[in-house]
């Protein structure tokens, strides 16, 4: 679990810059996400200023090597979720090839893009498809310093870590999102409300807009298996029901199956494609 918060003083909703106070809020975080199983603790880190959230996630994740704890932690995606990734080298080329084939979800171009950039690689050429539900993206690539992957045990991290991006942001369970007018507390009685009727938060995005809160909410039940509808009705009885709904979430239906072979998405609707990544900052373009 990654998590990044942003707080101020209740009194006068300002930021928190008193150090005592910012090393006894670190301390409490890192005692409360501990737990009892985690033997390593938990590594909370409080700073004043403004950062991308999103992009933070993925490099506290990535520092975490959160890619080779999918058979430990917490199990492997799902067949049908799993993406399928390839890495070969172009040799005539000098690039090295990265093909994803996977569910498409929101933000997942930017979730990729932002992983080979952590790993110190540079995309030279892309191309990016969306059929329907599957997404499929085809990155030329070589590290900083010029070369192309040079060893299978690069590869096999190279993979690993496209698949850990895929699996983050990917959605399990059902979609709650609630809008209401913001308290002090609002989102502890919430997950407090969760946590009684049996419910696991997933994924969550919260957000403070004016004087609402905005909300959404990804929900298992404690063994990660489907919510049942009277839990729902339960928990929507308890928080309100003109505040808490139920979204169906286009993204979390299955693909369709694989028909097998490799795909090239360099003859694939290139002509539509083949800038699309080149106005984002983290993409450099060579002819």
């Amino acid at each position: 679990m990654a998590s990044v918060v942003y707080i101020t003083d209740v009194v006068n909703g300002l930021a928190i810059d008193d150090p005592d106070r910012l090393t006894k809020i670190k301390q409490l975080l890192r005692y409360v996400v501990k737990g009892d199983v985690d033997k390593r603790g938990a590594n909370t880190l409080v700073t004043v200023g403004v950062t991308h959230t999103e992009r933070r996630l993925h490099q506290m994740m990535y520092a975490d090597r959160d890619y080779d704890k999918d058979d430990v932690d917490g199990g492997p995606m799902t067949d049908h979720r799993k993406p399928s990734v390839t890495v070969e080298n172009c040799v005539d080329k000098g690039y090295t090839v990265v093909n994803l084939r996977c569910q498409d979800r929101p933000k997942l171009l930017f979730d990729t893009v932002c992983t080979l950039t952590d790993m110190q690689y540079v995309v030279f050429h892309a191309t990016v498809i969306v059929e329907g539900p599957e997404a499929y993206q085809e990155f030329y690539i070589r590290h900083l310093d010029g070369c192309p992957i040079s060893s299978e045990a690069e590869r096999q991290r190279v993979v690993h870590c496209i698949e850990a991006a895929v699996r983050r942001r990917s959605s399990e369970g059902i979609r709650l999102e609630l809008c209401s007018d913001d308290k002090v507390g609002l989102l502890s009685n919430v997950t407090r409300i969760f946590r009684e009727n049996g419910l696991s938060v997933t994924q969550a995005e919260v957000a403070t807009r004016g004087a609402q809160a905005m909300n959404v909410f990804y929900v298992t039940d404690a063994s990660g298996s489907e919510v049942k509808s009277e839990t729902i009705a339960a928990v929507r009885g308890e928080i309100g029901e003109t505040v808490l709904h139920v979204k169906d979430d286009i993204y979390s239906k299955s693909p369709p199956k694989d028909e097998g072979g490799k795909i090239s998405l360099g003859t694939l609707f290139r002509t539509r494609s083949e800038k699309f990544l080149y106005s984002l900052g983290l993409i450099r373009s060579y002819s």
